[in-house]
This record gives structure tokens, sequence and C-alpha cells, in this order.
């Protein structure tokens, strides 16, 4: 007898609808993964919910009705829509709140708070009004969160029937503001946690403590989180609820990041035609205005500018191999401090180093496909794409073990890994990817190695399904 499993799947954005960060990336992949995995034992019903904020682009949307949620006395109307993605059944959720703020995240917390409380509750209360029961609730990050806390709070005072949750955990420094006040007005009442003070007014920590599964992005960030220094005043509660933390690594939109097909790149080619890529290397050159040279080692940095991402490390190593041949791109916006200094490292090393602070998606990937060896030194990178897009292109990474960095990167293999958050551990690493670079056969076994690595989703949704599977049978 084959088994139904229906999913609610909430984000603040997913594409193609609105993409702002990788979460859009993740919401849009995600859900289309897991329904692929449907058959004849097991039949996966996902359904995304969005906010419908002003910039979401959606065809065919078909308008299922009014509902209101109480606030204070009175009433806010929820406007609902639905719509599909490759056969998958999308809803939007409209009304006031999410209108107010304009964009997808605002600059006024107050207007967040407001916008992701509102779109928690009403997509938490959607599938009675469209006839629909979920097994399984499946939020990410602090803007959804509040479905899983209104949910539990909801079965314990009006008894309803128990929805498995699983929270997925993108980035813990960004649990959201205090919505106490919020709370109190949808008559959402804040329960006796076992939170740190501080932390039980805020969404995030509401829904991991509501929760029946908590996943991280990678398995180390998934172990990260648990320590002092990367659990941000959570880690203790986080390990008295070690049983339910785990780490699921993101995957990557492979049919989109694949040479063999880019029509973004000057030459494609495959991991059988590694030749073929140095007509990219090539044209790279000429379009950043550097000698066209295939011998001279290409390093790249495809990243937002922020000390997070350790572009800082990258600058201060690029300054002690002064006396090493290289070239090296740098492309990406941020602190306007780390703009300026990549900047002033083009301008005291013209010719050699070619700074671009914008986001260009085009370029992004012209590099990926020309580079030698790729830049990422991240302090903390709870799952990153940029290293495993990098390795699918046949440009070698190397990364600081830090979350899916760690996980994705095998030194010596695939690329270089290095331990500590210095820019001489990072130059020293640098320099070991060199000395094999200078062997043709050596550093193509590497890309290879790389290009041959499963990124794919289907890795991803599979371990999802069975999360869902063993939440469902504990229920």
């Amino acid at each position: 007898m084959s088994q139904t499993i229906n999913i609610l799947f909430l984000a603040a954005e997913a594409e193609p609808f609105i993409k702002v960060g990788g979460l859009g990336d993740v919401a849009g992949s995600l859900p289309r993964a897991l329904r692929a995995l449907s058959n004849d034992d097991v039949k996966l019903d996902v359904r995304l919910v969005l906010p419908y904020h002003p910039a979401v682009k959606a065809e065919n949307l078909k308008a299922l009705g009014m509902f209101s949620l109480a606030r204070n006395g009175a009433e806010v109307q929820v406007e609902a829509f639905e719509t599909s993605l490759n056969g998958m059944t999308v809803y939007l959720i409209g009304g006031e709140p999410i209108r107010a703020s304009g964009s997808v995240y605002s600059l006024t917390s107050t207007l967040d708070a407001e916008k992701y409380a509102f779109f928690s509750f009403a997509a938490l209360e959607l599938p009675r009004h469209i006839n629909w029961q979920p097994d399984v609730i499946h939020g990410n990050d602090w803007h959804t969160a509040l479905s899983m806390y209104s949910s539990l709070t909801r079965r314990w005072e009006e008894g309803a029937s128990r929805i498995a949750s699983v929270i997925t955990l993108h980035n813990l420094p960004f649990m959201g503001p205090d919505v106490s006040a919020i709370l109190e007005s949808y008559g959402v009442k804040l329960a006796q946690t076992d939170l740190p003070n501080w932390a039980r007014v805020m969404p995030l920590p509401l829904g991991l403590w509501a929760s029946d599964a908590i996943v991280a992005v990678s398995p180390t960030y998934g172990r990260e989180i648990l320590t002092a220094e990367f659990g941000c005043g959570l880690d203790e509660f986080l390990r008295s609820r070690g049983e339910a933390v785990s780490g699921i690594l993101n995957g990557l939109d492979v049919a989109s990041f694949n040479p063999a097909e880019d029509t973004a790149l000057g030459a494609n080619f495959d991991m059988n035609s590694l030749e073929k890529r140095a007509v990219n290397k090539s044209l790279l050159q000429e379009r950043l205005g550097l000698s066209r040279d295939p011998e001279v080692p290409l390093f790249a940095v495809v990243s937002r500018m922020d000390v997070q991402k350790g572009i800082d490390m990258v600058f201060s190593a690029l300054k002690t191999m002064k006396r090493t041949k290289w070239q090296a791109v740098i492309l990406g916006t941020g602190s306007p401090k780390l703009e300026e200094a990549a900047m002033q490292l083009q301008a005291s090393m013209p010719g050699q180093v070619k700074v671009e602070t914008r986001y260009d998606a085009g370029l992004a990937r012209q590099i990926y496909a020309g580079s030698d060896i790729f830049l990422m030194p991240s302090r903390y990178e709870p799952c990153g794409l940029s290293q495993m897009i990098a390795m699918r292109y046949g440009c070698v990474p190397v990364v600081r073990a830090a979350g899916g960095l760690n996980d994705t990167v095998q030194h010596g293999v695939t690329g270089f890994v290095f331990e500590k958050p210095h820019h001489l551990a990072l130059s020293a690493a640098i320099k070991s990817a060199l000395k094999v670079f200078a062997s043709r056969e050596n550093w193509q076994a590497i890309q290879r190695a790389g290009m041959a690595q499963d990124f794919s989703w289907q890795n991803s949704a599979k371990k999802y399904l069975e999360l869902y599977q063993s939440l469902i049978k504990k229920s």
C-alpha cells in the first residue's frame, strides 16, 4: 500500500517567483526535488507557500478567496492565490502587512516582524480553507518560524491535530526581532520555554523550540551550532535538543550550472574535454583587461563583500604573494569599506588584479569557467554554493574548513582546505595549490574529481524524505 505525505513548505522567497539570496535557490529547488521522489511506494504532495511580495512574478494566478485572522479584537484580511511550478502547487499569501513593507526584506525590523508573523499565521491557517491537511510543515529561517510555534501552541490549547514540523536553519545569527507584542495581538501566548531569557520573544528561537526537527544546511554546520563559537548564545539550548538537530547539505541546480550547456560561456566543456576550457580563460582575461596568458594562474572571488566571507583575508594573502606570478578577479558588492579596500588592491597591482563591484550573474559564470583557483576563506559558511559551482566548472577551490565548505571540498582531492582563519593560512593553502597547478596532469586530476562530485538536489531530498517518514512514524 502506497503512502502519501502532504508537505506544506514555507519560505520568504523562492526562484523563479522572487529571489534575493541563497534561500531563494533552496526554496525554488528542494520542493521540486522532493516531488520528483514520488514512486509506487510513496507519493509526496509538496505545496510551496510564499508571501505575495509586490515584486513577485507569477503567471496564471488564480484567486482562492479571502479569509481573516483575528488581531486585537478586529480582523486582518488574508488574500490567497494559487499557481503552479512544473506541476507543483504554489500558494501566494497576500494582505496589507505584506504590501506595507514593499521589499522582501525591509530595513525596518518592525515592518518585517509584522509581515512575517502575519505570513506565518496565515500560512498555517491556509490548509483549513483549501480542504487539505499537511502531515509535515517545513519552514525556513526566522521568517516562517512562527508557523511551527503557533502549530504547537494551537495543538496544546485547542487540541488541534498533530502536524510534524521541520525547520531548516540557513543562518543562525539572523533570529528576527522581538515579536512578543505581535504574538499577543494575534492571541498567541508566549509559552514557558527553556530558551535563554533574551531569546524567548524572537521568532527563530521560538520556532527552533517548537519544531520536531532542526536541520542545518550542512552536517558540519549542524555540529558547529552546538558550540559557543557558532551557537549565537543558543548552543546550550541546541545541545539540550541534540537528538533533534542534524545537518543536510543543500544541493545545487545542476541543470542550470552545467558547463557543457551553459550559454553564458564562450566554449562549452565537460570533464572529458577540459582542453576547451582554455578558451574561456582567454576570453575572460581579455574581457577583464588582463594579459592573455594560459600559463599564469588566475585566482577568482565571487562573493558578497563581507567580513564573514573572509574577503579581507584574500586581500592580505594576495599582498604577501607579490613575487609570485598570478592574476586575480574579484566580483562582488557589500561592505563599502571592503569595496574600497578591493579597489585599493587593484590600484596597487595594475594589470594583475581586476575588481568588479556589482552583481553580474553572467560574468560570474564566465569567472567560474575561466579561472583556475577559486578563493573562499569564509570565517563561517553554513553551506555555500559557490564552491560547488566552482568545482562543477573545473575551477579548483581553496576554502577554510568551515560549515559546508568542509563537507564539500576534500583536501588534495577536489581542492585545498585550511583550518585557521588567518591570511597566512590562506596564502599557504594557495601555495600548495600552485605547486599542483605546475603539473597539468595532476591539476586536471583534481579538476575532474571536483567535476565528478554529485551535488544534485536529489541527494538532499532523499535525506529530507527519510526525516519526514521518521517524524510521521513517531507521531
